[in-house]
């Protein structure tokens, strides 16, 4: 005659210790993962924007062939035309060092982009704007530059009209 089988058990003490494993290793895997948030402040869909203060509105606007660095009342400070190996990054960055030690207190920049730039270049331009890499002793430190950085469209150059020929008296000589 055959024995009967009894229905399997569930070794609970084995799963409690693989799922005690896998939260040890989740947690030691989250302290060391770091999450980078930038705020970014958009544009508004409210007309009525409010009183800027005097002095200095920085501006880094990104073209094609230049990085151009302005201030929003005066117009352009300085321009950057690229290098054989793209934006002249160093150079931007260089310029805003010198910016920043004008204006200490400032801390808001915008960059405006033309339409067809692209997000990699959108990111190297906002890092350079905002914080700088100096060497202190054998470290490196970042410092701030500008902070708080704003994005919107580039401005589009109003091309030159073109000067209208003189009228010619339709009769002749006099």
């Amino acid at each position: 005659m055959r024995r009967q089988r009894r229905p399997s058990e569930l070794q609970l003490v084995s799963m409690i210790d693989i799922f005690t494993v896998l939260v040890t290793f989740l947690l030691m895997t989250a302290i060391f993962s770091r999450t980078v948030v930038l705020d970014l402040r958009l544009p508004s869909n409210n007309p009525s924007f409010p009183e800027l203060p005097k002095g200095l509105n920085l501006e880094v606007i990104v073209h094609d062939d230049s990085l151009v660095v302005a201030d929003r009342g005066t117009g352009p400070l300085h321009t950057l035309p690229n290098t054989a190996k793209g934006y002249d990054l160093d150079g931007l960055t260089e310029y805003l060092k010198f910016v920043k030690s004008r204006y200490p207190d400032k801390t808001e920049a915008t960059i405006l982009l033309e339409p067809q730039t692209p997000y990699d270049t959108l990111v190297q331009v906002m890092d350079r704007t905002r914080i700088v890499e100096v060497n202190a002793g054998l470290n490196t430190v970042q410092a701030e530059l500008f902070p708080q950085v704003s994005i919107g469209d580039a401005p589009v150059p109003v091309a030159p009209v073109a000067a209208a020929p003189a009228p010619t008296a339709a009769g002749g000589k006099r």
